[in-house]
């Protein structure tokens, strides 16, 4: 497996790698300003502001976190597990977050290493989230490259990397799940520099006026 993503010369690094592996990324890379780094602090509070960002934009998740950090400041799991319910909802969280934050912290207290996922193979790494009640792939996937930092995740339920790849590729279909993940597996051990040129190539293609409708983000980062 790859190094641990760290800094934008890890993303160089496996851009340039990348490319000899596969010339239509090349082309891709070519069409894009920039393939941003995005990482965010690892451990228990990141994955946390990752379930935060589910199904909500940049600004809502950021708001929503902001208020709860302020309500629970130290964060920890022991905190959160010390709270009932209707605290968590009141400080802003939605039922079903609510009942997801407290999941994390006991799988937390109970011993689980977030930031040992990293050096895991991807699959171990996102079964050992997806044991989490209300931690499903895409949250798991996100959690492992934006915080983590593992360099060999491909988050193939994220729409705007689906449309991406049909549009960059050449693809006359948006592809499925199991269909892009066929595709991306020729691109380990760089998958999660490949899905973060995906999201950049989207945003220029959105802001062309090619992509018209809303799209779900990476947990609350802009495309």
């Amino acid at each position: 497996m790859a190094d641990r993503i760290r800094c934008d010369a890890d993303i160089d690094a496996a851009l340039y790698a990348l490319a000899a592996m596969d010339p239509r990324l090349a082309a891709i890379r070519a069409s894009v300003p920039v393939v941003p780094l995005r990482l965010m602090p690892a451990g228990f509070a990141g994955l946390l502001r990752i379930v935060a960002g589910q199904q909500l934009s940049t600004q809502s998740a950021d708001a929503v976190f902001s208020r709860f950090t302020a309500t629970f400041d130290p964060l920890t799991a022991e905190a959160i597990l010390a709270t009932d319910d209707d605290a968590l909802r009141a400080a802003g969280l939605s039922r079903q977050k609510a009942k997801t934050f407290r999941a994390v912290a006991a799988a937390v207290a109970d011993g689980l290493d977030l930031s040992a996922l990293a050096e895991m193979d991807p699959d171990t790494a996102r079964d050992s989230l997806e044991t989490i009640s209300g931690i499903g792939r895409w949250t798991a996937d996100l959690y492992l490259m934006f915080c983590a930092g593992h360099p060999d995740i491909f988050p193939v339920g994220d729409l705007a990397v689906r449309r991406a790849a049909q549009r960059a590729l050449g693809l006359d279909d948006e592809p499925g799940f199991a269909a892009l993940a066929a595709i991306a597996e020729a691109w380990s051990p760089h998958r999660s520099t490949a899905a973060r040129l995906m999201w950049a190539y989207y945003r220029v293609d959105r802001a062309s006026g090619a992509a018209t409708r809303t799209t779900q983000t990476p947990a609350g980062f802009p495309l």
